[in-house]
This record gives C-alpha cells, sequence and structure tokens, in this order.
C-alpha cells in the first residue's frame, strides 16, 4: 500500500493507478510529515514537493532525508525556478533521492522502475575532491570478493554465478568459483569458472587477487561465507518456497535486514514485488527474471550488477527516462 501527499498537484495525481492507504492533501512541514510516517509502514510515498513548506530550501529535504526511506520516495516536482534548477537537482541526488519527476507519468513510470545513482548521475555535480569520494563508494579499485548463497532451495546459484561472469567479463577481469561441487565442468569454460574445495579457496583468492572479481557459488560451506567480503542472497519467490522458507525460521528476512538480497528466476511484475515486501516487512535489491543461458547480452543482468557498483556495465532505459520523466 502506498502513501500520497498532494498540494498543488492533486489534479495530476488524481488517476493515478495505484493501492493508495493513506492521502493527506495541503501543506505541512517537514516535521509534521516525518512524525506521521516514521512509525507508519508503506510501499512508496508519493510526494507533491509543493506539499512540504519550504520546499526551496534544500534543507527542508535534507532533514526528510534523514528521518524517512529515501528509497520508497518519488518526488514530483514543480516548475519553480530555483527547484527546477541542476544544482537543487544535484543536491537531492547527494541525499539520497533519486526517483524525482516532473509529471503523473513520471510517477507511474518510477513506481514501476526506480530509479538508481546510475540512473541520475548525469545530473550530478560534482568537484573534483566529490567525483574522487563517489568513484571510490561505487567503483572498486580492489578484488571483490562477492559469495552467492541460495536462501530458498535450488534458487540457481550455480547458473547465477556463471551468468554474472559472463556478464562481466565484457568489462572486467573476472572469474567464478564454485564450493565443494562440480557443476561449473558442464558449462565449459575453464579459463573463467573453478570448481574447488573449501580447504582450497583461501590460497586460490589470494594467487587472484589482482582480478576485478571473484564470484563464489559458497553451497553450503562456512569457510566460504567466511572469507566471501559480501553476499547475494537468492530467494525464488514461489509460494511453495517461500512458505517452506517461513516455516523454517520466521524472521529470515529480519535476520537479513540490510542484506542484498535478489528475487531469482522471479515471474512477479513490480507491483507483486512491492506487495511482497510489505507483507514480508523486507526489502528486496533486484528482481531477476527467468534468464535465457544462451543469449550472448543479457541486458538485465546488467542492469543488476550495475546497481551492485559495477559501473562500466552497459544498462537499458538511459534516454527513455530522461523522456518520461520530463526532467529537461
Amino acid at each position: 500500500m502506498n502513501v500520497i501527499i498532494v498540494n498543488q498537484k492533486k489534479d495530476m495525481l488524481s488517476n493515478l493507478n495505484i493501492d493508495i492507504i493513506k492521502s493527506i492533501e495541503g501543506q505541512y512541514s517537514v516535521d509534521e510529515i516525518i512524525e506521521m510516517f516514521k512509525n507508519f509502514y508503506y510501499q512508496r510515498m508519493i510526494l507533491d514537493i509543493t506539499a512540504l513548506k519550504d520546499y526551496t530550501d534544500i534543507r527542508t529535504l535534507q532533514k526528510l532525508s534523514i528521518s524517512l526511506d529515501m528509497d520508497k520516495l518519488i518526488l514530483l516536482l514543480d516548475d519553480n525556478e530555483e527547484s527546477s534548477s541542476p544544482g537543487y537537482l544535484s543536491k537531492l541526488i547527494s541525499m539520497g533521492i533519486y526517483n524525482f519527476t516532473r509529471n503523473a507519468e513520471g510517477v507511474l513510470y518510477l513506481y514501476n522502475n526506480p530509479n538508481s545513482y546510475r540512473d541520475v548521475a548525469q545530473y550530478h555535480q560534482l568537484d573534483d575532491q566529490e567525483q574522487q569520494i563517489v568513484y571510490q563508494g561505487t567503483e572498486a579499485n580492489y578484488c571483490r570478493v562477492i559469495g552467492i548463497k541460495n536462501l530458498t532451495d535450488q534458487s540457481g546459484a550455480t547458473t547465477f554465478t556463471y551468468l554474472m561472469v559472463k556478464q562481466l567479463k565484457k568489462n572486467y577481469n573476472a572469474i567464478g568459483v564454485e564450493v565443494d561441487s562440480n557443476d561449473f565442468n558442464y558449462f565449459n569454460d575453464k579459463k573463467s569458472l573453478f570448481s574447488i574445495s573449501s580447504k582450497e579457496l583461501g590460497n586460490f583468492i589470494e594467487k587472484n587477487n589482482d582480478r576485478d572479481a571473484i564470484i563464489i557459488d559458497v553451497n553450503k560451506s562456512p569457510v566460504a561465507l567466511g572469507l566471501v567480503q559480501e553476499i547475494i542472497y537468492l530467494v525464488e519467490p514461489s509460494i511453495i518456497k517461500l512458505n517452506r522458507l517461513i516455516h523454517i525460521n520466521r524472521n529470515v528476512f529480519k535476520q537479513l535486514e540490510g542484506r542484498k538480497i535478489i528475487l531469482n528466476q522471479s515471474l512477479l511484475s513490480s507491483k507483486d514485488v512491492l506487495e511482497l515486501q510489505y507483507e514480508a516487512r523486507a526489502k528486496f535489491f533486484f528482481n531477476m527474471p527467468p534468464l535465457n543461458e544462451h543469449d550472448s547480452n543479457i541486458l538485465i543482468m546488467d542492469t543488476f550488477l550495475a546497481k551492485l557498483g559495477f559501473l562500466r556495465q552497459q544498462t537499458e532505459e538511459g534516454e527513455k527516462r530522461k523522456k518520461i520523466l520530463g526532467l529537461f
């Protein structure tokens, strides 16, 4: 369910085809909005910027960003010269506000296709020092050791690892490893895919630390889990697998709060994902549909990798977003 806060843009937002749990109209201080929604659970907040008092003062948005989850915010901008300026948009991005638009079509688009930093980076104005900080924070200059683990049974970790490596190799020096298994043999790629035991893994990582990335299918190895720098958890969101997971551990999503959970081999729509997040009280990092392993170029995997911080990957829909959101 979603929250909508409107003022001057009420008519523009009146026909949005989304489920609304709470709607308020008028102009409110940032403190009033924070107080109303800081303990209120919702999927998305659609905020008409004119409903926020003193919105031209960027510090007002900064206060909002500190207190509420900006990943859930869709900000409908107005035509005010100050809040329309490139500098204002750049400051929004610096605060983690990536989903902003000027029209109802853009609101609905962002509802189903939320922006990542990569989608708005072109509007981010940085000096030389800031550019270095952003680069170091998003594009690692060391070997990233990433573990892939099935959270639900047989969620496709081995194939997911293979496809990540396959796509990364176009722009990075990347290899894949499976631990205590030999399924990589069937992919016929002995230069990029390796099958080793838990005992060998530490030495293997050390010998290959000149790579850009090592992607590891950890299987059930506690050794592998201890050696990776970050873990991606795969969930196949079928009813039977989700219910089985919850039956085994009712608090599984709470325990993994803040971790990267991927819905893999997923046929869920964006609306379905929002509803699942609401029901599970969880946030999913990416919704990955079933992939064709025979494709030479899997663009949706590039989109996922770019969100993960591999910024050399080519993503979809860049120009399309600009036109739909009506930013310039």
